[in-house]
Order: structure tokens, then sequence, then C-alpha cells
């Protein structure tokens, strides 16, 4: 099952007791802010949960999978997300 935004602004409301658009406020603005700061090319760095990076990656060679054709595939950013070691030994119940 994926927890989806609202579930997680409904949770944020149950367990401090603020209001819905308050909790929402929360949430939009806390990823907002990482938006903002992954687009200024900064990392975020949550201590316990983990690192979310933008990486470049180079040009590259690639095939159409429907037709077969070779074309070249463009560099870009991407988004790269690194667990920490605490979250790690919590997901594999350590």
């Amino acid at each position: 099952m994926t927890l989806r935004k609202a579930q997680i602004v409904d949770r944020i409301r149950e367990e401090t007791g603020m209001t819905r658009n308050e909790s929402f406020e929360t949430v939009e603005s806390l990823l907002d802010f990482i938006k903002r700061t992954l687009e200024s090319g900064e990392d975020v760095l949550i201590s316990g949960f983990g690192k979310f990076c933008v990486r470049q990656k180079r040009e590259r060679r690639g095939r159409n999978p429907a037709t077969g054709d070779e074309l070249i595939i463009a560099s870009r950013k991407i988004v790269m997300f690194q667990c920490s070691g605490k979250l790690r030994e919590k997901i594999n119940g350590k």
C-alpha cells in the first residue's frame, strides 16, 4: 500500500491536534521547501531519515522499445534518495 499525501495530512492532524488546513499547509510548506532546495542544486539531509540529492545524468544512447530505433537520450538531472543507516535498520528490523 502506498501512503498518499492526504493520508499524511490526516495522520499529522490526528497526532498533533491541528486542523486539517493547518496540517495540509505544514506538509505543503515542507514539500515546497524541499523542492526549492533541490531546484537550486543543494542536497536535503534529514537526520535519521535520509538524503535527497540532485545528480546529473550524461547523454547516452537508447532504443525506442516500440520501434527498435536507436536514439540519443539527452542529459538530465535526477533526484536520488539515500536512506540513512538508522532508517535502514528499522526497515530491516535490527
